[in-house]
């Protein structure tokens, strides 16, 4: 991945605006490179806010629900390291309630099976 393109995630990760998530998500996690989706999605999770977490916990094809299995499990992996992960279990289980979707909510089921055993 281009050294730019990292550097310009990680300046967006740094901000603690609207703002910078929602670049993240219009841009990053909708790039059609594999790398780029992965590291914007890491890097929504380490945010660690509401609103970063539910972009890649409850949309289709993003974060957790990527079609790419390495998107989707470098996610689970970053998610798994947070050491405060109050807010990802409630937005799982908001997921799991509420969601239309029967895979997003099995995956967010799967998750949260992970989070226990952690």
């Amino acid at each position: 991945m281009n050294k730019n393109v990292l550097e310009i995630i990680d300046a967006l990760t740094a901000h603690k605006d609207s703002d910078s998530i929602r670049v993240l998500e219009e841009i990053g996690t909708n790039s059609p490179d594999n790398e780029v989706r992965e590291y914007t999605s890491r890097a929504l999770v380490r945010k660690n806010v509401h609103d970063s977490l539910k972009i890649v916990i409850i949309n289709q094809g993003k974060g957790i629900n990527d079609l790419s299995p390495s998107v989707a499990m470098s996610t689970i992996n970053e998610i798994l390291a947070l050491k405060d992960k109050s807010e990802v279990v409630r937005i799982l289980d908001d997921t799991i309630n509420m969601h239309s979707d029967e895979s997003v909510k099995e995956n967010a089921r799967s998750v949260k099976s992970l989070l226990a055993l952690s």
